[in-house]
């Protein structure tokens, strides 16, 4: 009787990315890994310093030394503006803070850490999951330390309802916009070439919009990038649903601009993050 050989083929381990992975085991790896990245900012809490700081600047920023300005060409002064800039500083934040997902990204993928997670039996979109979900509590955060700022600056929140509906919205715009920089965490080489990237992505998109100040008196070519800027239609949007104003349109206009970065973005992110090498 002869002893069946056995071939290395027949004892390798059956890869992560052919096992079914059902739906619950999918949350269940997320929550996993969710829980890991908290710890992980528990360990490094100045992790959190740009959630904290970046409201509190900007906020005090913008309205001690541009809010005079700006306030009467509003039609009032500073008060008038910090009723104008604090629901956009709440669409800022929602760009701002994403790419932080994309350079945690980077990091981990330099640190050896990605491989060890796609060593293991998880859902490979557990990982993107979990580090979106993460950063959107950052994001909520910040959000929190801005609205408590505000508040000591003189904005007035009388429509509750629409400040959280406002929330909503910045979170899902900053949900489809994490799935870019996740791409650009698993293309570039380092954590510092997507803050890079990142910068040259914001900065035209904060300032060429209707964020800080009205587009009315800039000129006819920058009006027309601000236009489909979706910056301007959330930053409106929430100006409509926080103090008042039309809605409907930037607000649908926004969910658009979501969806459709969504659709096109995260098959990309995951794609490039399974073929990673």
């Amino acid at each position: 009787m002869s002893a069946a050989t056995l071939t290395p083929a027949d004892n390798a381990a059956k890869p992560a990315d052919d096992v079914r992975i059902p739906l619950r085991g999918h949350l269940r790896h997320t929550g996993a890994l969710v829980r890991r990245n908290l710890l992980w900012i528990r360990q490094d809490p100045e992790s959190m310093a740009d959630a904290l700081l970046m409201p509190v600047i900007f906020t005090l920023l913008f309205v001690f030394v541009f809010g005079g300005s700006i306030g009467q060409a509003l039609g009032g002064g500073q008060d008038q503006y910090v009723q104008y800039v604090i629901p956009g500083m709440i669409a800022m934040m929602s760009m701002t803070l994403s790419q932080g997902v994309g350079t945690g990204f980077s990091q981990d993928f330099n640190s050896g850490v990605m491989d060890r997670f796609r060593s293991l039996p998880i859902g490979r979109g557990s990982v993107l999951f979990a580090k979106i979900s993460v950063e959107l509590m950052r994001m909520l955060f910040a959000t929190t330390v801005l609205m408590l700022v505000s508040v000591a600056v003189g904005f007035d929140i009388t429509n509750w309802p629409g400040l959280f509906a406002t929330v909503a919205l910045a979170t899902a715009f900053a949900s489809s916009i994490m799935w870019v920089f996740l791409t650009l965490g698993v293309v570039m080489k380092s954590a510092q070439s997507v803050q890079a990237m990142g910068f040259l992505v914001l900065f035209p998109l904060q300032f060429g919009s209707s964020i800080f100040a009205p587009t009315t008196s800039m000129p006819g070519w920058l009006q027309t990038f601000t236009d489909y800027n979706p910056l301007s239609t959330l930053a409106d949007a929430a100006r409509g649903l926080m103090i008042g104003g039309p809605v409907a349109h930037d607000l649908w206009v926004t969910l658009a601009w979501s969806v459709a970065i969504t659709a096109v973005m995260a098959p990309v992110a995951i794609h490039k993050f399974r073929t990673k090498s």
